[in-house]
């Protein structure tokens, strides 16, 4: 059996009572408390572990797939649906681009376009909104690392600089200052990101696969406020997963429960680290308000490098749309974790913020971004903190935990998490490429980078590495 609390730095359950994010301040009315039975079934073909991007968009798969769309899927989620790292994220999917291998690229790149392509098909009401985004470095050493970094994936495909703006001091027509980030070292532009509220896209998917069920015996089962406590492998192979509500066995077990998976396999308690990471919604200053001189964000941001922060630590920004049904411009904001207690590393507790780090956020706006409020701090509206998973060797687990890893798992069992802040762009087609792998499909007729894969080898190598807290420290590139 798994999920005994052994492990130095092992995840704890995610809290009850979690801090109020943003983006649920609208909750799905049909999602809130939602259990599809009154008990949890005895038995499922598949059960999935939590419910954000990764399982949502598993279930969704699975129900797309003709080899799966008669199986029995039951969900179970430890708090209300997408109440995890999804639904408190910055609200961005930005693929990497002049950052990533070709491989990396173009999987994100694809993976932004499906999602895109999945929302205008169904007309998901999520705000979807295409943008370009300017990541503005506040140090030259940091600039200078990122801009290598470009040249070399450059050299590799040259495609690239379609795509990407170098902006420099020097620059004109975009320049710095047309970015708004005067105070930079250095900019590099990319096109092809965009804004977003997650929760309404994942409940749009939840809420789907519950309208198409069968009253009689649905195929989609979501229980709410039921955590996984432990699994165990059954004699006759098949997976027993525990809960405070009874049991339920399944011949298969996803776990899309990133951060908090090293909770029910605690070998992954130093491949999979948990990170608090902290967000705000801050009031736009008035010169941002509609018919004002001072226009709304055209881009959305990142920011490298500013006030303590090493390269990896960075800001986020996206500037949510005026609307007459209630968009009020919100500017959300996210990041300052170099000034929040130990950098929120080890933390899967997100019933609190880090006032050092939200305090940072308020202030910290006006100093990165030209917003022509003469430097004052914002007020925020909302400030919450979430939970990521940071992955030890920075790319996605995604496969089968077979039993030869050595990391607690068995035949059956299988995991798509840890994102290292990075999962909009990369979950979406890590649950299809694991579904079409729970159904059967070899390896290479998965599209799924090769860096992402499960293997034996990877788990040597990465146990290898420097460990998530002292790479962090150092400034080492997750």
């Amino acid at each position: 059996m798994t999920g005994a609390t052994t492990k130095p730095g092992q995840s704890s359950l995610p809290t009850p009572n979690s801090t109020k994010a943003f983006w649920h301040s609208q909750p799905s009315k049909i999602l809130l408390g939602h259990r599809t039975t009154p008990t949890i079934p005895a038995e499922a073909d598949i059960v999935i572990i939590g419910s954000g991007i990764s399982g949502a968009s598993a279930a969704h798969f699975l129900s797309q797939n003709e080899e799966s769309k008669k199986l029995s899927v039951v969900m179970l989620e430890a708090r209300e649906a997408c109440w995890g790292a999804t639904g408190r994220n910055g609200g961005h999917c930005q693929p990497g681009i002049y950052d990533r291998s070709p491989e990396l690229s173009s999987f994100e790149m694809r993976n932004y376009l499906a999602l895109k392509d999945l929302i205008t098909k169904n007309n998901i009401a999520c705000d979807w909104r295409d943008l370009s985004v300017v990541h503005g470095y506040m140090q030259k050493s940091i600039f200078e690392e990122a801009l290598a970094e470009y040249q070399s994936h450059q050299r590799a495909d040259p495609e690239i600089a379609k795509l990407v703006t170098v902006v420099t001091k020097d620059s004109s027509n975009p320049s710095l200052q047309d970015l708004r980030v005067s105070n930079a070292y250095g900019a590099i532009v990319q096109k092809h990101a965009s804004s977003v509220w997650p929760y309404k896209l994942v409940c749009w998917m939840l809420e789907n696969l519950l309208s198409l069920n069968n009253p009689v015996k649905p195929a989609f089962n979501l229980q709410t406020k039921t955590p996984a406590t432990h699994l165990q492998k059954a004699e006759d192979g098949s997976w027993i997963v525990h809960t405070p509500r009874g049991m339920i066995s399944a011949k298969q077990v996803l776990l899309a429960t990133n951060a908090y998976t090293s909770y029910l396999l605690p070998s992954f308690s130093d491949i999979i680290v948990p990170v608090r990471g902290e967000m705000s919604s801050l009031v736009p200053p008035k010169a941002m308000w509609p018919g004002n001189e001072n226009a709304p964000l055209e881009y959305s941001y990142g920011f490298m490098g500013n006030g303590d922060q090493n390269g990896h630590r960075d800001d986020y920004l996206v500037q949510r749309p005026y609307s007459p049904s209630g968009g009020n411009g919100e500017l959300m904001f996210g990041g300052g974790r170099s000034y929040a207690k130990n950098a929120g590393l080890g933390v899967s507790d997100d019933s609190d913020i880090d006032p050092p780090a939200a305090e940072y956020l308020k202030r910290e706006i006006s100093l990165v971004l030209d917003l022509r409020n003469e430097g004052k701090p914002l007020e925020a509206t909302y400030e919450w903190s979430g939970i990521m998973g940071f992955s030890r060797d920075d790319r996605p687990w995604v496969g089968e935990v077979s039993e030869e890893l050595g990391l607690g798992g068995d035949k059956g069992l299988w995991i798509c998490a840890a994102y290292t802040g990075h999962g909009m762009p990369n979950a979406f087609l890590s649950a299809k490429a694991v579904v079409e792998l729970m159904m059967g499909r070899k390896d290479d007729q998965v599209d799924l980078p090769s860096v992402h894969r499960i293997s034996k080898e990877r788990v040597e190598k990465a146990k290898m590495l420097e460990d998530v807290q002292v790479a962090d420290w150092k400034g080492i590139p997750l």
